[in-house]
């Protein structure tokens, strides 16, 4: 009875051992055909090797790189970004009623005396130097009015710094130190090839932190000094979401190569993280004439003004208690004339519309405002202006304005 049985177990043994013999002979032969079936890979070169590691590597690392393009760029100019220190000294008058006899008799006669007549003011700065020979560029309102300047380098030197000319119109300055010519000098960039979502690194010393960097981007061009709020300029800034604060005031900004393309110059209080810089194209050609001349010329005509839309006028004439009409048309509202200015002097009177200039037509204040700055001293502008229902045609010749304030 057991051998059936046996039997039966030996050729279910025999069909295994067959199975797996049977599976190792196709497995062997599969592996011997693929071989002559492919054709030979071609060998690996470097750059596929890197195209290999790149791959493996996880996006974070790779957009990011073993050295930030921030590290580079600062690196590039680091070393020529200046911290620029100011001393001024200001006379306060003593109050006379300080020696009045009742006055002394409760606070005695010494008093007035210990009363400090002088005081001194300190301000803090930022800047770069522009060439070897130490010419440093900031702004105007860093070193306006200082009686002592101190520049100090990034590797510990300082200097003093003598003001060579200032520019308050395009809030620029230049300072001059004498530190031989060893010194390190700011690459420049051009702000004509800036754009929109370029990177912006702001370098400086805010708030007395030296040496501090703010990485954001441009945030729109050509915002006009008159929309910042600063209407006593004439500038178009390269807005920027960096961080900059008291004390990035005349230090760079850069694009993502390390090349200046702006100045920093203006922070609005009201504002959470825009800031403003000068165009490096505008600050060199003002720096150069700093440098010759000590001051830059300014031409100007004599009227504040307000850019005026049809929109704009016809809800001013739609309203009752409107003291003027103005005509619904595009051009520049005059809404006052400087005395003894071009302007005056031409005929230009409050409420006149400003068309055109030169035959160009006028449709904002800052188109004007630029079409004046590009002007020469002494030219004569034909201005065509509309009063009421008519319009006329004066002639303005333009003078230096000789105080920004």
């Amino acid at each position: 009875m057991r051998f059936p049985k046996l039997s039966r177990s030996l050729r279910q043994l025999s069909s295994h051992v067959l199975a797996i013999a049977l599976g190792v002979v196709l497995t062997v032969s599969t592996l011997q055909v693929l071989p002559s079936q492919a054709e030979p890979a071609p060998p690996m070169t470097a750059g596929d090797t890197s195209k290999v590691i790149a791959q493996r590597q996880s996006p974070t690392t790779a957009a990011i790189g073993s050295t930030s393009f921030v590290t580079a760029a600062v690196n590039r100019v680091g070393t020529a970004v200046v911290r620029i220190d100011t001393e001024r000294t200001i006379t306060r008058r003593v109050d006379p009623s300080f020696e009045d006899p009742f006055f002394r008799r409760f606070f005695g006669d010494g008093f007035s005396q210990q009363m400090p007549s002088e005081q001194q003011l300190r301000g803090l700065g930022s800047g770069f130097i522009l060439d070897k020979s130490g010419l440093v560029l900031t702004n105007a309102h860093v070193v306006d009015k200082a009686d002592k300047v101190t520049v100090r380098l990034k590797d510990g030197r300082t200097f003093e710094g003598k003001v060579q000319g200032i520019d308050e119109v395009t809030d620029l300055a230049v300072v001059k130190i004498n530190a031989g010519n060893d010194l390190p000098v700011a690459p420049l960039g051009s702000s004509n090839n800036v754009q929109v979502g370029d990177w912006a690194i702001a370098v400086g010393n805010p708030l007395g932190f030296d040496n501090t960097v703010t990485l954001g981007i441009v945030s729109t061009l050509k915002r006009s000094s008159a929309q910042v709020g600063i209407s006593d300029k004439r500038l178009d800034f390269i807005q920027t979401d960096a961080a900059i604060n008291p004390g990035n005031s005349g230090g760079p900004l850069l694009n993502g190569q390390g090349e200046v393309i702006g100045i920093n110059t203006a922070i609005r209080p009201d504002a959470m993280g825009i800031g403003f810089a000068i165009p490096i194209d505008k600050a060199k050609a003002i720096a150069a004439q700093l440098q010759r001349d000590g001051k830059v010329a300014h031409p100007y005509l004599g009227v504040q003004m307000l850019t005026l839309t049809p929109d704009l006028a016809k809800e001013n004439n739609t309203d009752p208690n409107s003291p003027i009409q103005i005509p619904e048309v595009n051009g520049v509202f005059v809404m006052r004339v400087v005395p003894n200015s071009p302007a005056a002097s031409a005929g230009i009177r409050r409420g006149d519309v400003i068309l055109q200039v030169d035959g160009k037509a006028i449709t904002s204040a800052e188109q004007l405002q630029n079409f004046v700055e590009d002007s020469r001293l002494g030219q004569i502008l034909q201005v065509k202006v509309q009063r009421g229902n008519q319009t006329q045609q004066l002639s303005v010749r333009t003078a230096e304005l000789q105080n920004a304030s």
